[in-house]
């Protein structure tokens, strides 16, 4: 396991990473909120994986360590909170959506040159859109089975193929009956759904690097770029297209 570093104090400020940049394993005292206003981010926790473009940022209870890599050109932001007032659930991490005003607050926070008055005043402002930001996560739940595991491993390793739930069981040393329990139990889906997840969670990063819309459906798996289309749509809220124009264009 990676060495997870120590950093207490959850930092607000703005930086600039280029595609394939990578912050290895951390954890802080505070709360932090992660986002991308170019580019795409994913992050890893011990919870689990995230995906997060320019409408989404992902929540980082105070105490969970996280790694990050970059995917394109990024501007990535980060906002720091206090232990003892979060503004979200600290449960778990999550994804919230940004929409347009929030994403200029996150922005416009982390300026390094911001008075702090004016920070105080952006930060109330943040935490009343936050309370009001709906969580969409497009995430990849941690497997704490080893069966399960190794299941999902194989599978993610060659979203390009076809593979059954009774091939995985059997690679993994299990039933497929248990596997499938498993599935239910552990992320609270069905193998299809986590395998779509999976799928979605790739194609965001394989578009936001420029590849293809065709390119990126074959690669993951999917029989036509129009399921293709259709599965994104239903997963992000827009077609593949316009979410790669819009990351290739830095918007």
């Amino acid at each position: 396991m990676s060495k997870i570093r120590h950093m207490p104090v959850a930092p607000t400020k703005s930086t600039e990473h280029g595609s394939g940049a990578f912050i290895d394993r951390h954890r802080h005292d505070q709360h932090q909120l992660v986002y991308v206003s170019r580019g795409v981010i994913a992050v890893q926790t011990e919870a689990g994986g995230w995906v997060a473009a320019a409408d989404r940022a992902v929540w980082i209870p105070a105490g969970c360590w996280h790694e990050h890599r970059f995917h394109g050109a990024s501007a990535f932001h980060t906002v720091g909170f206090p232990a003892a007032d979060p503004p979200l659930p600290v449960g778990a991490p999550t994804v919230v959506a940004v929409g347009p005003l929030l994403r200029e607050l996150l922005v416009a926070c982390t300026d390094a040159d911001l008075p702090a008055a004016e920070e105080s005043r952006l930060r109330a402002v943040i935490r009343d859109r936050l309370h009001r930001a709906p969580q969409e996560p497009v995430s990849l739940p941690a497997p704490q089975d080893g069966r399960l595991a190794a299941a999902c491993a194989s599978a993610a390793a060659r979203l390009d193929e076809p593979r059954t739930l009774r091939s995985l069981a059997r690679e993994a040393g299990a039933s497929e009956r248990t596997l499938a329990r498993l599935f239910r139990a552990e992320f609270g889906m069905t193998y299809p759904q986590w395998r779509t997840n999976v799928r979605v969670y790739q194609a965001m990063i394989l578009l936001a690097g420029g590849t293809s819309v065709t390119t990126a459906a074959l690669r993951c798996g999917f029989a036509t770029p129009s399921a293709f289309v259709d599965t994104f749509r239903r997963a992000t809220g827009q077609t593949p297209g316009v979410y790669r124009a819009r990351e290739q264009s830095g918007g």
